[in-house]
């Protein structure tokens, strides 16, 4: 029988806002709410205090994913289950996916919430639970990394992305398709999954800015972060992973001071390096920039903060090279 750790933390699968009983459930309580014919699995249930979803703090999501790398690499869980709220799941979800190296081989990692409150007429949660402790227990995850399932889709850490906050479904990998499904209790694979990243090496670097740029962005901004404390930056650009030229000379001078700039697109692109691009596209590869390959701005960030515990810009560089 296989064993899968349940990581509850709260939020809105949690929630209950009926009568009786308001507040957050906890993870044995939320085990109840899925029936015993559905668990296959022996699972151990174990909470964790973390902020709201909204204002998840690095630092929590990065003891989330050493949690769940540790549960599979020390602890021998064939697979790990996370409750979350959907806000910011799909980072938690990619920083637990980079961080998970070899843990990723050996068990199933899957993130799971809710959109409705227990309370709800229509609670969405115990249903994405037990498909998610189902598919953690299925061999058919092994080496795929992280996942996401609501709705009984499985969505690759790597291309998933909240597209309706308050509807079902929540969350899509389009343009890929999810890597799978949960039917009768079993996972069926309905694609390739996302090629495994660089496995981590040396402890993430949790302060990272993220900037959207606009046009007439102020150059100041960007060294005001680096005043701040921040080891990385991360621009969101538009079309194929472009910025302001009057970004440039100021990307330059960050990376003669080893301060990483990545730049990241608000829409899907090739994933081609930035100095791959056709003429006219990418220019800010020429002032230092490094290319995120394609991963939206979020999950650029997330990166960016695990391949700076191999060193500075230059390390970085290279770890994006390996995505």
């Amino acid at each position: 029988m296989a064993r899968v750790l349940l990581l509850a933390t709260g939020d809105m699968i949690a929630y209950s806002s009926g009568p009786g009983r308001p507040g957050l459930a906890s993870g044995a309580d939320l085990l109840r709410t899925v029936p015993a014919r559905m668990r296959t699995m022996e699972v151990v249930a174990e909470d964790v205090m973390a902020e709201p979803s909204w204002d998840l703090s690095p630092s929590a999501m990065l003891a989330l994913a050493r949690r769940v790398r540790s549960a599979i690499l020390d602890e021998d869980f064939d697979g790990v289950v996370v409750t979350h709220g959907i806000d910011t799941m799909e980072d938690t979800a990619y920083l637990t996916d980079l961080l998970a190296g070899p843990a990723a081989r050996r068990g199933a990692i899957v993130l799971t919430g809710a959109v409705r409150p227990l309370g709800h007429p229509s609670a969405d949660g115990p249903g994405n639970l037990a498909s998610s402790l189902a598919a953690a227990a299925d061999p058919a995850l092994r080496g795929v990394g992280a996942v996401v399932c609501l709705g009984d889709e499985l969505h690759a850490a790597r291309w998933v992305t909240l597209v309706d906050a308050a509807g079902v479904p929540a969350f899509s990998s389009a343009p890929f398709s999810p890597v799978g499904r949960v039917v009768e209790g079993r996972v069926e694979p309905l694609g390739a999954p996302p090629p495994r990243p660089p496995d981590p090496r040396g402890e993430p670097e949790s302060h990272v800015a993220l900037i959207k740029t606009y046009p007439d962005i102020e150059p100041a901004l960007l060294t005001a972060v680096v005043d701040a404390g921040a080891r990385g930056i991360v621009l969101e650009g538009t079309g194929e992973a472009n910025v302001p030229v009057t970004l440039f000379t100021t990307i330059t001078e960050l990376s003669d001071w080893d301060i990483p700039v990545v730049v990241a697109s608000r829409c899907h692109t090739s994933g081609l390096p930035l100095d791959a691009l056709p003429f006219g596209m990418g220019l800010a590869a020429k002032a230092g920039a490094i290319g995120a390959r394609g991963l939206a701005p979020v999950k650029a960030r997330a990166a960016v903060m695990v391949a700076l515990g191999a060193g500075g810009r230059d390390a970085v560089r290279d770890w994006f090279g390996g995505l």
